[in-house]
């Protein structure tokens, strides 16, 4: 539970009808095994200490005396458990019947709430037996324990102050202003649905994707559990399609029929309290004033976070959909946003001209095809794409003919002005030695590249673009007023690892073959900014050797700008998401170098050019990034030293 995460399950016993003592007994013995994983929160369906699906059986008397014991016998059983358990049963109050969601913990009845959106059309006649519940919160009398009775009840946990959760149960969920709508505003970070939902033709979809967009509306975890075998297949049969959602991401599910009595995940607190905080038109006190928070606490009283093995999966590329369609529809949506933004700067401008500079590497590939797309979207002759390629000391015979090739293959100008004798005049006037490799001999080609681009704009009445992809500026991995600066940056919001998958998208997509195979020759090139001369074995620059791996340094900036998350977090996720790649050594390592360059560059990120924002991260400091230059890491540094 360290670090934001809180275990939660959604469970499904296999039940009798209106037989309570059975039923009593799949709970408990769920509940058992539920405390043994660790889970925090314990999420059962609606009336499953009766069954669902009992019809008039529930205006017996007999049947509502033996729930109401099954109850308490399932509130004795939590007496040692530190879990919240919520279990739906019928609950009769001064005349009426209520279908009604019962919070457990450590041996007590913490609160009942009342469904308040009964089904009552189609295969559904819940106003036959149920009343809605109480407008305002009362207390009632429940087996000689006093506990309050109404919708608008939050449990909060006082050992973790974000673990709010709120209650509402089946057709709450449909209604236009949910209950837990209301939750929510009100502070609850997790909603528990008990449901009985029958399963029909195409409902799964439909129930899975309303459950992902309400936890992503509502900013929640949301965990829902639904009621399946022992239900009455008289008229309907229910399937047992459990899940758990978390602000629009499907943690986990049981299939419909998988007969998979508990699901369990981790729902990151974290997550919930940084994208709401963003959001500060989240909250409002409208209709939210009259909720009583009700607190508990884990039985011992100086409760010490542990971190516990993960069993969500933490995605080790999370600017990048894992499934090969969402991909491919990503990747088409990015490419359009660059360049209809360039199609709008040209147009705005009047130019018919775009200056560009090819290194046959990643960023200048995939620029080089968004402003051909832009060209075609203005009807402009893309002879007016002039692509410089710069030659100079470090560059390889490869880049250098995939730069060539490149820029044949899309029908631009190639102007090829090989840089090495202006770079050496240049030493020459500020007496810099030759054969001296330090970062004035790096930095010196760099802006000497950008002097002739910028040249050759002011000549054609053209533009310089941009190249340099996020991951880069981040880590300050670029030439101040050198390959920094241009006059519209393309890829500036784009990480290298989404760079490489468009660059992937764009080699398969394309008819042209040769293109392709260009495209892909590219891909396997290792990233190199090639501005130092290859060494004796012939080997030249790589990038990652100094800054990292950049699939690493991806996943790092993304819950860094994303989330805010704290160093030791984002270290622990990592640990999952790269457990067979790279060591933890490894790992702390490279985060070390991230948050000393990600600080000490941001004066190179104060002065951006303008460039489409194309994902939800961004570091534009006219918008996502507002950051001051001079601000100090100690922080974030003293906390990864800390680790062990």
């Amino acid at each position: 539970m360290k670090h934001g995460f809180i275990r939660v399950a959604a469970a499904t016993p296999k039940i009798r009808l209106a037989d309570c003592t059975y039923n009593a007994k799949q709970v408990i013995k769920i509940i058992d095994t539920a405390e043994k994983q660790d889970v925090k929160l314990l999420v059962f369906p609606e009336l499953c200490v009766t069954g669902y699906s009992s019809g008039d059986l529930l205006l017996q008397e007999t049947l509502l005396h033996h729930a109401k014991m099954q109850v308490k016998e399932i509130i004795n059983f939590t007496k040692d458990k530190e879990l919240l358990t919520i279990i739906g049963f019928p609950f009769e109050y001064e005349g009426r019947l209520y279908n009604t969601a019962a919070v457990i913990q450590g041996g007590k009845l913490l609160g009942l709430i009342p469904k308040k959106a009964l089904a009552n059309y189609g295969e559904y006649y819940e106003a036959r037996y149920f009343s809605p519940g109480p407008k305002e919160a009362i207390k009632v009398e429940f087996l000689g324990e006093e506990v309050y009775f109404g919708h608008k009840l939050i449990f909060e946990c006082r050992n973790l102050p974000d673990f709010k959760v709120g209650v509402e149960i089946g057709q709450d969920l449909y209604m236009p202003l949910s209950p837990g709508t209301y939750h929510c505003m009100a502070g609850a970070t997790i909603i528990a649905n008990l449901s009985a939902s029958n399963e029909l033709a195409g409902r799964a979809g439909y129930r899975r994707n309303y459950i992902k967009n309400q936890s992503a509306r509502l900013i929640c975890g949301y965990i829902y559990a639904n009621a399946g075998e022992g239900e009455s297949t008289t008229d309907l049969v229910f399937s047992g399609h459990n899940l758990i959602a978390e602000n629009g991401t499907l943690l986990s599910q049981a299939e419909p029929f998988s007969n998979n009595e508990l699901i369990v995940s981790e729902i990151d607190l974290g997550i919930i309290k940084s994208e709401r905080r963003r959001k500060n038109n989240y909250f409002d006190d409208k209709d939210i004033s009259d909720y009583i928070k009700i607190p508990y606490c884990f039985l011992d009283g100086d409760y010490q976070l542990k971190p516990y093995k993960l069993t969500r999966k933490i995605k080790p590329f999370p600017f990048i959909p894992e499934s090969k369609e969402e991909l491919i529809k990503q990747c088409e949506e990015i490419f359009e946003i660059q360049a209809v933004g360039l199609k709008a700067r040209l147009a705005h401008i009047g130019t018919k001209c775009a200056v560009i500079g090819v290194s046959g590497g990643l960023d200048s590939t995939l620029a080089l095809l968004v402003v051909e797309r832009a060209f075609e979207m203005l009807g402009l002759d893309k002879k007016g794409i002039l692509a410089v390629t710069m030659p100079c000391f470090g560059t390889s015979s490869r880049t250098y003919n995939n730069a060539l090739a490149i820029t044949k293959n899309i029908g631009a100008s190639l102007l090829d002005i090989p840089i090495t004798d202006a770079v050496i005049q240049h030493f020459k006037d500020i007496g810099h030695d030759l054969d001296t490799h330090d970062i004035t001999f790096e930095n010196s080609q760099a802006r000497e590249r950008t002097q002739v681009l910028m040249d050759l704009a002011n000549k054609h009445n053209g533009i310089v673009i941009g190249t340099g992809d996020m991951s880069e500026l981040v880590l300050g991995w670029a030439t101040y007023n050198g390959d920094h600066m241009s006059m519209y940056g393309v890829n500036s919001s784009l990480p290298k690892t989404l760079v490489r998958a468009l660059v992937e998208w764009a080699a398969d997509v394309t008819v042209n073959e040769e293109l392709s195979r260009v495209l892909k020759d590219i891909i396997d090139t290792p990233v190199s900014p090639e501005l130092l001369p290859p060494s004796r074995e012939n080997k030249y620059q790589v990038t990652e050797e100094s800054v990292g791996p950049y699939k690493l340094n991806d996943f790092i900036l993304y819950y860094v700008l994303k989330y805010g998350f704290s160093p030791e977090k984002i270290y622990r996720m990592a640990q999952t998401a790269f457990a067979k790649e790279y060591s933890n050594e490894e790992i702390l390592k490279w985060m070390q170098m991230f948050y000393k360059r990600f600080f000490a560059q941001q004066y190179k990120r104060s002065c951006l050019p303008d460039g489409p924002k194309v994902t939800r991260v961004s570091i534009s400091p006219r918008g996502d990034l507002r950051m001051p230059s001079d601000a100090k890491s100690a922080l974030w540094l003293d906390e990864l030293m800390g680790i062990s």
